[in-house]
């Protein structure tokens, strides 16, 4: 069974402390074995996930991001990121949205499973406010099953202040219209990581995010009259 180490996440502890190149240099071996740490638990993952779901991502290892931050434009000059991420990626136009796996012990962003659509393209996000205002029950019965509300709580994202343009602002699912992102995100503890049920856990999370792929899928590859449009 894959089990994320404890010696992964404090390595992850030491670089928040020590987020510079002559100590990652000199720590490059404990880097490397907390990287293939995580991608042997990104595999068992997708092992899990591709019984049930159809991914264009290869590999465990291949799931992961670069652990080097690009710099150019922040204010934050640490040249390494303190946690180990990446993503699955549904294959194909008629499997819209993706897995994403975070792993670490100290900043804002902690050990997390969710996914969803974070970066939605303009026209995306037109056709799925144009279905909400039309009829939002399917996605509120997705986001208010006892199963996604145990899980994740809530549905996450970033949202507007007021009503998008040309929506009323009391307009009946304007809590759903005002949303520019739709994820969804489950947190874990250091314990719940290191766990031998955390790769359990995980697989429980993303299946309980197919529901609301399947939904937007249905909406974002159709017109307002249900024709395909991909």
């Amino acid at each position: 069974m894959a089990i994320i180490k404890k010696s992964t996440l404090s390595f992850l502890n030491q670089l928040a402390k020590n987020n510079d190149r002559e100590w990652f240099k000199e720590n490059k071996d404990k880097y490397e074995a907390g990287r293939e740490n995580v991608a042997e638990f990104a595999q068992a993952l997708l092992d899990r996930l591709s019984e049930t779901d159809v991914l264009a991502t290869e590999n465990g290892k291949k799931s992961m991001f670069r652990i080097y931050r690009d710099v150019r434009f922040s204010k934050n000059k640490d040249p390494y990121k303190t946690n180990f991420a990446g993503q699955f990626v549904r294959d194909g136009k008629l499997r819209r949205g993706g897995y994403y796996y975070n792993i670490s012990p100290v900043g804002d962003w902690r050990s997390f499973i969710g996914g969803g659509f974070y970066g939605m393209e303009k026209h995306d996000l037109k056709r799925m406010r144009e279905e909400l205002a039309i009829d939002a029950t399917e996605l509120r019965e997705i986001i208010n099953d006892k199963d996604f509300v145990r899980i994740f709580g809530t549905l996450q994202g970033e949202q507007l202040k007021t009503a998008p343009r040309g929506y009323d602002k009391d307009h009946k699912n304007i809590d759903l219209l005002r949303y520019k992102q739709f994820y969804a995100g489950r947190d874990f503890t250091d314990e719940e990581v290191l766990s031998d049920g955390f790769l359990d856990m995980a697989h429980e999370a993303t299946l309980t995010l197919r529901p609301f792929f399947d939904f937007f899928t249905e909406v974002l590859t159709t017109d307002a009259n249900g024709e395909l449009i991909v």
